[in-house]
C-alpha cells in the first residue's frame, strides 16, 4: 500500500480524527436545567470553594492537552502548528485506544519559549495533564522545565521520555538475550536531541554533558563504536555501516531509531555480527514504538491524580513493559511487547501508579 496517498486520501473522506461527544441527554427542559443554566450553577460555586472538586465535578479528570508549536513534526521539521494538526488528532486518537485517556489538540503559534508556556499556563486549569509534542530541541527541554514549575499538573514530553523509556525496556531484556550485565557494557549513542538526550539521562539519571564520554575520547562515530556492546541511534538515516558494526563487541546490540529509515537495516547490522536489533519501523521486530508508554502512562499518572509524573514513575513504567517479556518468551527478536499487546497498558498504568502512590505525588 502506498501509505502516503491512501492516507491523504482518507484524510479527506474524515475531516478529521477526532470529535467532541456529549455524555448526558438533553431531550428534556429537566435535562436542560440539570447539564446547563439553573442547575450547573450549583457545582460551580462547588469548584469555587475547593478547586479540586474540578476532577470530581469535570471531565477534568480524564483530559489531557496534546500540545505542539509544529517545530520538530515527525521528520519533517519545522512546518508550523496547523501543518501537525493531524499528528496531534492522532496522537489524540491513540491515547483513547490506548489509554481511555481523553485528548484534545491544541497548537501554539509562536516559536518564543515564555510565550509558549504562558500560553499553556494559562489553559493548565482546564486539563489533567499536558503532552508535549513535536517541540524542536533545545527549546522543549527549557519549555517542560518551566511549566513543570508553573503548573500543578503532571507535564510529559513523549518524545523526549516516552522513547526513553521503551529504550529501557527494551535494552533491559536485550541484555539479558546476549547475558551481558548494565555495569559491565559500554553504550554509544547517536543524536543530541530531545529523544537522545532524554533516553541518556534515563538509563543513568544525569545531565548527559556530565556523564558521557568520561574518558574523553576523540573521533567520528566510527571511532566511538570500536569496542561498543550497544549502539542507540535517534539521529539520522545511514550513519551506521556493517563494516562500523564488525568493531562492535561480540553479540552487539543495535537501536537504529532514526525514522523512517534507520541508522542502519537489520540485515546489515546482523551481516555485521550484532545480535539485538531495534528500530523505530513496525515492519521489523523490536519496535521502539511510544504507543507503549505514553496512554499507560496518563492512565496510570490519572487514576491517582498524580502532581508530576517523575523519574520513578518512568522507570516503573518501563520495568513493566520488560517484565511482559518471559525468560521463556524472550529472543533476539522479542525483547518488546508489540504495540497491540493488550497487556501493555493496564500493565504500565498500573506500575506509574504505583510509583506515583510511593513517591509521594499522588493526589487519591
Amino acid at each position: 500500500m502506498d501509505y502516503a496517498k491512501e492516507s491523504l486520501r482518507l484524510h479527506g473522506e474524515w475531516k478529521g480524527k477526532i470529535e467532541v461527544i456529549a455524555t448526558v441527554p438533553v431531550a428534556t427542559k429537566e435535562d436542560l436545567s440539570l447539564a446547563y443554566t439553573p442547575g450547573v450553577a450549583q457545582p460551580c460555586l462547588e469548584i469555587q470553594k475547593d478547586i479540586n472538586k474540578s476532577y470530581e465535578l469535570t471531565r477534568r479528570h480524564n483530559l489531557c492537552a496534546v500540545i505542539t508549536d509544529g517545530s520538530a513534526v515527525l521528520g519533517l521539521g519545522d512546518i508550523g502548528p496547523e501543518a501537525g494538526m493531524p499528528v496531534m488528532e492522532g496522537k489524540c486518537v491513540l491515547f483513547k485506544s490506548f489509554g481511555n485517556v481523553d485528548a484534545f489538540p491544541l497548537c501554539i503559534k509562536t516559536h518564543d519559549v515564555d510565550e509558549f508556556v504562558n500560553a499553556v499556563y494559562l489553559l493548565s486549569g482546564s486539563f489533567g495533564g499536558i503532552n508535549l509534542e513535536d517541540i524542536s530541541a533545545p527549546r522543549c527541554f527549557e519549555i517542560e522545565r518551566k511549566l513543570k514549575e508553573k503548573c500543578d499538573i503532571p507535564i510529559f514530553h513523549d518524545d523526549q521520555h516516552g522513547t526513553a523509556v521503551i529504550t529501557l525496556a527494551g535494552l533491559t531484556n536485550a541484555l539479558k538475550v546476549v547475558d551481558k550485565n548494565k555495569e559491565d557494557v559500554r553504550v554509544v549513542t547517536s543524536g543530541a536531541g530531545a529523544a537522545a538526550v532524554s533516553i541518556v539521562k534515563l538509563l543513568i539519571k544525569e545531565e548527559m554533558a556530565e556523564v558521557t564520554n568520561l574518558e574523553r575520547k576523540p573521533g567520528s562515530l566510527a571511532d566511538q563504536l570500536v569496542g561498543a556492546d550497544v549502539f542507540i541511534g535517534v539521529s539520522a538515516p545511514g550513519t551506521v555501516t556493517t563494516e562500523m558494526v564488525k568493531t562492535m563487541n561480540r553479540d552487539a546490540i543495535i537501536f537504529a531509531c532514526a525514522n523512517p529509515t534507520p541508522e542502519i537495516f537489520p540485515d546489515d547490522a546482523k551481516a555485521g555480527g550484532a545480535r539485538v536489533i531495534a528500530t523505530g519501523r513496525s515492519d521489523f521486530p523490536n519496535q521502539i514504538n511510544n504507543v507503549l508508554a505514553f496512554p499507560g502512562i496518563f492512565r496510570g499518572t490519572f487514576d491517582v491524580r498524580a502532581s508530576d509524573i517523575n523519574e520513578e514513575m518512568k522507570m516503573a513504567a518501563a520495568k513493566a513493559l520488560a517484565d511482559l517479556i518471559s525468560d521463556e518468551e524472550l529472543s533476539a527478536d522479542y525483547i518488546i511487547p508489540k504495540a497491540f499487546d493488550k497487556r501493555v497498558g493496564p500493565a504500565v498504568a498500573a506500575a506509574v501508579a504505583e510509583a506515583a502512590r510511593k513517591s509521594g505525588v499522588a493526589r487519591i
